[in-house]
This record gives structure tokens, sequence and C-alpha cells, in this order.
């Protein structure tokens, strides 16, 4: 007997064969998924604790937000339509400075990780600051989650001093690397303009001798690159190999302005790299050049960014927004197809965090995250391709339910074990100073 059985519906698998069963099944035992195949009308279904009737729905693997910043839901539209550097500087870090304290990151994380729930995202990657405050609610609402103290060259919230904040990113290291199996702690350097080539090299130093993830904000604005140069004499990428930070386990976010050179030697050392391209059109900051990525064999995973410059953390708007925007920065609408979009928001997400042996496909043996689209959702009809459907016309509003390591999270558009209206109040009182 299994424990959990779903049948009638589509299942995606996105196995490395982009296996489509069009009347499926499958199985869980435990938080693994055991079984999966296709249905033939005549078989009664197979004993199970628990059978779900996908409905006629789109079953997909849960979905990978590879970059995101939890607790800046609380600056939800707070500065929008602001050239990047002057959001950040003028707008955003006093905002940090002022109200990013234990009770109200907490407040903003669990809204977030309530927001992405119900829109079937099942792991995220963050990077912020007071991180075990993060993981902390993280751990609560049963999310899956690569998290990554936040390193900087200025004092920032819970590092006074930024001389402490390799000690800090250890210490959260050393706190959540068995606490959960569900949270896997990281190293997050925001940026190589914010942090010195002494800081990038201890964070590194830390993140391999603990085997985790190194995650970095990377040429995102043409400033930023030109900042570099001036400061360097070389471009951000080069900058961190020089230093000796580029591999398998660091992932670059944005990458808007990486130039060929950069992008082949990010290929070459392993890199993987972080696609956001909502919150790189609001802040003007330019294109990511996906197409010269996925050409040089970059893993690219997909990402909102924070709900600060995206406002939404909906990684179906993000899947729709990477496939139209480069066939049209390219004018060929055979680029970054529905299947390459859908690639980088699970199975590369999931790999671009170093988790695709776990999770990113339905496949047997995998972690059981998976979602359910709802197959009475007027968007979801008439269905010729569930592929094409997920990404140009589902939204996160189509998720009917939501399982992580075989555990439900959502339930018919509901979150389990929560009221939404417990965890919309209290952000509603920390935001109340900003206005």
């Amino acid at each position: 007997m299994y424990d959990l059985l779903i049948h009638n519906g589509t299942f995606v698998t996105v196995d490395a064969e982009e296996t489509i069963y069009p009347n499926g099944i499958l199985a869980v035992d435990g938080n693994q998924i055991t079984a999966i195949g296709p249905r033939p009308d005549s078989d009664p279904l197979p004993p199970a604790g628990e059978t779900v009737d996908a409905g006629g729905g789109i079953v997909l693997p849960g979905l990978v937000n590879a970059h995101t910043h939890l607790p800046m839901v609380l600056f939800r539209g707070l500065a929008d339509d602001l050239p990047l550097m002057t959001w950040l500087n003028d707008h955003i870090f006093p905002a940090e400075a002022a109200l990013i304290t234990p009770p109200n990151v907490r407040a903003a994380t669990r809204l977030s990780c309530a927001e992405l729930l119900l829109a079937g995202v099942t792991t995220c990657c963050d990077g912020y600051f007071l991180e075990d405050t993060v993981a902390g609610v993280v751990e609560e609402m049963g999310l899956r989650a690569v998290l990554g103290q936040g390193i900087i060259d200025t004092p920032a919230p819970g590092v006074a001093d930024p001389e402490h904040n390799i000690a800090v990113a250890k210490a959260f290291i050393q706190q959540w690397r068995t606490r959960c199996p569900l949270i896997r702690p990281s190293v997050f350097c925001h940026a190589p303009y914010t942090c010195g080539p002494e800081t990038l090299q201890a964070a590194k130093a830390l993140a391999r001798a603990a085997g985790v993830l190194l995650q970095i904000h990377v040429a995102e604005t043409r400033d930023e690159v030109s900042q570099m140069r001036a400061r360097y004499g070389c471009s951000p990428v080069v900058h961190l190999d020089r230093l000796g930070l580029l591999d398998r386990d660091t992932l670059m976010v944005h990458g808007v302005w990486l130039d060929d050179a950069e992008i082949a030697l990010a290929a070459d050392r392993g890199a993987g790299i972080v696609h956001c391209p909502e919150s790189n059109m609001k802040l003007g900051a330019g294109i990511a050049p996906v197409t010269r990525f996925l050409a040089a064999g970059l893993t690219v995973g997909l990402g909102t960014d924070g709900c600060a410059s995206n406002n939404n953390q909906d990684l179906f708007k993000e899947m729709d927004a990477a496939a139209k925007l480069h066939k049209v920065a390219s004018s060929d609408p055979t680029v970054v197809s529905a299947a390459e979009a859908l690639n980088m928001a699970t199975i590369d997400g999931a790999r671009a965090i170093g988790l695709d042996a776990a999770i990113g496909s339905l496949e047997v043996g995998k972690q059981a995250d998976i979602i359910i689209l709802d197959g009475r959702h007027p968007r979801l009809h008439p269905l010729h391709n569930p592929v094409s459907q997920a990404v140009y016309a589902a939204g996160g509003d189509c998720v009917r339910d939501t399982i992580v390591a075989g555990r439900f999270r959502v339930r018919n558009r509901r979150l389990v074990g929560w009221e939404l209206k417990s965890i919309l109040a209290p952000v509603e009182k920390a935001a109340r100073p900003l206005r």
C-alpha cells in the first residue's frame, strides 16, 4: 500500500526524455516518489493511504525559485519606477536599517512563504540578513530552501560590524546544516562591488570548507560593470575568477551584462546562473543574454528576485516573461521555448542550486515535491500542449495543491495549517511606519 496516490491528470515529468503521461498515476511513500507512469483505463487503482484525484489538471514538479529575498516582501511597492542605485541607496538600504528586525523579518518571511506555496513554489534559494530568523520561519512553513546568510562590507541588520560577517555566516551554517532536512544553509555575498576582495575570498573559503553554495549578484547593471572595470581593471566575472570564486558551487545572479568571454569562462568553471527577467525589466537593468547562456552550456535557473524589485513571487509569470522577452529581443519566436522556460523553473533551477539529485522532476526516488494545476481553471482549456499551457497560460492562481516532501502544504487553494489573515496582519503592522 502506498502512502499517497495521485491520478486522473496530465503528468509532466520534466525528466531527461521530457516524458508526459496524459493519463498518469503517481505514488508516494513517505517523502519520496516510488512509482510514476501511465494508467490504462481498465486497471483498478492500487491501494493507498490517501488517493487524490487531480481532476484532469496538470501535475508538475514543484517549482524552484532560484533567487529571492524573502523578508523584502515588507517593501513591496515601496519605491517603484526608480533606477537600481537610486532605489537601493536612497530607499531600500535606509528602510532595511530602520525596519529589518527579527520580529519584522519573521512576519515578512511568513508572508513570502505563503505566497510561494500558494503559487506552486516548493523550493526557494534565498539570500538575506538575519537569516537564522528566516530559516526558523521557513522550517515552520514547510518550504524546501537553500538559505544564505548575507555578507556585505557595510553595517547590516544583525551584523553591526562588518568585521563579524564571516563569523555570523559560519555560525548560521553550523546551526542549520543538520537541523532541518528541508533546509540547506549557504553563503550570500551581496555583490562584487559591495564586498571587497578579502571579503569575497573569506566567504568562498567558508563556503568551501562547509561544502555549501556561494550566492552572489553579478553584472546586474551596465554601471556596475563600468565601476568594476574602473576599480579592478576587469569585468565582474573575471574579477571573481581571479579571486578563485568560480566553481560548481557558485551561483551567479542576473548576469545581464556578461560578454561572450565571461559566459565561456563561467561555463568552463561550472558555475550556475539565475535569470530574473521581471526584476531586470522593472529596474531597467537590461536583458540578460540567456540564449547565449544556454548555447554555452551554462546551467540557468529562474528567479523572481525579492518583492521589492518584482512585486510578486509568481514563478509562472517569470516563465512566461523569460520565454517572451528573449523572443522579442532576438526577433526570433523559436528561442527560449516553453520547455526551456519550464526547465529553468524546475530541473535546471534545482541543478543551479545543487539539488537536482533530489528535486526538479517527477521521477522514482526523488522527493515528492509536486503541484497540481486545477483542471477546472478556464485558462487550462482546451489542453493541446500541457507544457505550453503551464508556461504561457497558467499562473500561480491555477495551483490547486502543493506538496513538499510528501506533505500537503496547500490543498484546494488553501494553506494547510495556517489562516491567511493571521499571516497578513503582522506584515501590515510591520509596514505601517513606512507609510
